[in-house]
């Protein structure tokens, strides 16, 4: 008997994609905040401890917040009654939020608020927590602070001594505005006790007398500039790449190409089981 031909298989062959590759430059510069000795740390978090303590502020959450909620919907009914222990209870409720609004107000809490706060040169001083993980969270402050003249230095344990006295879970970055009031004395005692920054591309921005009459003198030569010919403007620039060369103290190291494969093994998540509603 002759065989017949078979049908051809219907259906497209499943090509294998290629692994997804994210390029990017590696920073060959390490940053990293200055260490500070264990006496000035134990006299940062006191000296912070006894002044929260001292002005009272706290955040109060009231952790019964949705009960009374659904309380004042059953009240709505007619045939609702009111207890009278209910009624005292009631009364010794208090509203969440910060206690002293204008001592909170003088404070920046918080990565995000300190970021911005920094963006706009508002703080005084910053203080970072240390157990930060990971540690990218608050790398950036260094870069931030040293830019806008803001001491800041990284402080162990300090989220975990902070943070319960003010009534907050965590307080990973903690900021002090140029308008405070009752924080003054604080803050001129911590400063000195903070040490400097050290970041290659950025020098010191501290305004010496000197560093004024530098400016001016560089005002009045940028005030030359505008009348002078296309050669001597190319002189000029080269004279100043010459002198800030000799003047920054970074040197160039060449940057590397990194290359990040997400989830090279494949590694599936499993599905999520739906839990089985008990009737």
């Amino acid at each position: 008997m002759p065989i017949a031909p078979q049908a051809p298989k219907r259906g497209s062959i499943r090509k294998t994609r290629p692994p997804v590759v994210k390029t990017s430059l590696n920073n060959p510069y390490v940053i990293s905040w200055s260490t500070l000795e264990r006496e000035d740390i134990h006299f940062i978090i006191q000296t912070l401890e006894d002044k929260f303590k001292l002005t009272g502020l706290k955040k109060i959450e009231d952790k019964k917040r949705k009960k009374t909620h659904l309380v004042k919907k059953q009240r709505c009914s007619p045939d609702f009654e009111i207890s009278e222990k209910e009624k005292e209870h009631d009364g010794n409720l208090q509203v969440s939020g910060w206690t002293p609004a204008h001592v909170r107000k003088q404070l920046v809490i918080g990565v995000n608020e300190v970021t911005r706060a920094l963006e706009r040169n508002e703080l005084l001083l910053v203080l970072v927590c240390k157990s930060v993980k990971p540690a990218v969270i608050t790398s950036h402050l260094i870069q931030l602070s040293i830019s806008r003249n803001v001491p800041a230095c990284q402080i162990p344990q300090f989220s975990e001594r902070i943070a319960p006295v003010i009534g907050l879970k965590c307080v990973l970055a903690l900021g002090f505005r140029k308008n405070t009031v009752d924080f003054t004395e604080e803050v001129r005692a911590i400063i000195p006790k903070v040490p400097s920054l050290h970041v290659p591309w950025l020098q010191d921005r501290i305004q010496d007398p000197k560093d004024s009459l530098e400016a001016e003198s560089l005002e009045s030569q940028d005030k030359q500039i505008l009348d002078t010919s296309f050669d001597d403007l190319t002189r000029l620039s080269k004279r100043k790449l010459a002198e800030s060369g000799q003047a920054s103290a970074a040197t160039l190291q060449p940057l590397k190409i990194k290359k990040l494969i997400p989830n090279p093994n494949k590694i599936r998540k499993p599905p999520k089981i739906k839990k089985s509603i008990s009737k």
